[in-house]
């Protein structure tokens, strides 16, 4: 489809999905890396600029991954809506996953559904690699059925299921009660302990009242208010509680914040809060994000989500756009969702719009 309009709310929307992109794809080359390892090989300041992984410099891992498809998956749900067809977003969503997992060439059991030109998505090729999956995604998607709050599919808190999660608030158009729903349902699919979902419909929140143009502390105070209505959500409200607290001194390094290591769902948006309040720059914010020894990639992303929202693509260093993996796919579907969520798509939907996100 032809480029679409730009706007404000566009320039939120490709600032959320390419600045999560630009915080996964720096933190790639050090997931998995002590904070001592990290040092010796970038020096004191650690890692500032894209290194290489897998393959490449600026390459992006299954957090972006997932984030795509999160984000395909409400586009869908959200024009089948449009036209008058039956349609969950839940499930829509967990299809949309599946299409994931397909690029890891996996499939559910006895699964015969054939994905090969389900949708522009799925025909990228550079997206059919193997990034270092979560388990917990893996197993939850090949298992045949869709983890649900009401029916847990296991008790995992991994980050996982909040990584994914600013579609949610992306899509929700100012409703901040669908963007909680829609960021604990999503994650719920393949993370079934509370504080693994309430932590991405915490942040499906936070992403919503940005877009809505509030600043990223009255977000958070919002995402607190709406947790605080939830059974289950003490550790979620602790870790937030804990950035906030850490947020009013002088900036520490991850590792001396007392925040965790992210690689479980409250110790990564606490990750991602804290660094966000305390540099309000976008660069420092990611670069403080990554260097730790925990899930940098996660941390990252989940920190270039928030300040690519509140502060747009603008925000975002060119040198880190330019040799960004898949950058124009990336703002490609930026620019669809917000065309969706501002209405700008043609009705009854064009042959474009069907090629690219049928239905079913």
């Amino acid at each position: 489809m032809a480029p679409r309009e730009r706007s404000a709310l566009s320039d939120r929307f490709a600032g959320c999905l390419l600045g999560g992109a630009v915080g996964d794809a720096l933190g790639a080359a050090v997931e998995f890396h002590s904070q001592n390892e990290i040092a010796e090989e970038f020096g004191g300041g650690g890692i500032r600029d894209f290194a290489p992984a897998y393959g490449r410099r600026g390459a992006i891992t299954d957090d972006t991954q997932m984030t795509l498809f999160t984000a395909e998956g409400l586009i869908r749900a959200a024009l089948q809506s449009s036209e008058g067809a039956p349609c969950n977003t839940t499930v829509s969503v967990h299809s949309a996953y599946l299409r994931w997992l397909a690029t890891q060439d996996e499939r559910p059991p006895d699964s015969d559904k054939d994905h090969a030109s389900d949708g522009w998505l799925l025909c990228v090729p550079t997206l059919h690699a193997c990034r270092a999956p979560g388990f917990s995604c893996l197993s939850a998607l090949q298992s045949g059925r869709m983890g649900s709050i009401a029916a847990p599919i296991n008790n995992s808190k991994g980050c996982g299921g909040l990584m994914r999660a600013a579609p949610a608030g992306l899509m929700s158009a100012g409703d901040l009660e669908l963007a909680f729903r829609q960021g604990c349902e999503t994650a719920a699919i393949t993370h079934g302990h509370p504080t693994g979902y309430l932590s991405a419909g915490a942040f499906a929140v936070i992403i919503d009242r940005m877009v809505a143009g509030e600043s990223l502390a009255a977000a958070v105070a919002a995402c607190r208010k709406r947790l605080s209505k939830e059974n289950d959500a003490e550790e979620t409200l602790a870790a937030i509680d804990t950035a906030l607290i850490k947020a009013k001194a002088a900036p520490l390094a991850i590792e001396e914040a007392g925040l965790g290591e992210g690689w479980v769902a409250e110790e990564a948006l606490a990750i991602a809060l804290y660094c966000a309040l305390v540099e309000k720059d976008f660069e420092r914010a990611v670069v403080r994000a990554v260097n730790h020894s925990g899930d940098s990639d996660s941390t990252g992303a989940i920190t270039g989500n928030l300040l690519g929202t509140d502060l747009g693509i603008g925000s975002i260093p060119a040198r880190w756009l330019d040799h960004l993996e898949l950058r124009a796919e990336i703002l490609r579907l930026a620019e669809d969702m917000t065309a969706v969520v501002a209405g700008r798509i043609p009705r009854p939907l064009d042959g474009d719009w069907l090629r690219d996100y049928p239905f079913g």
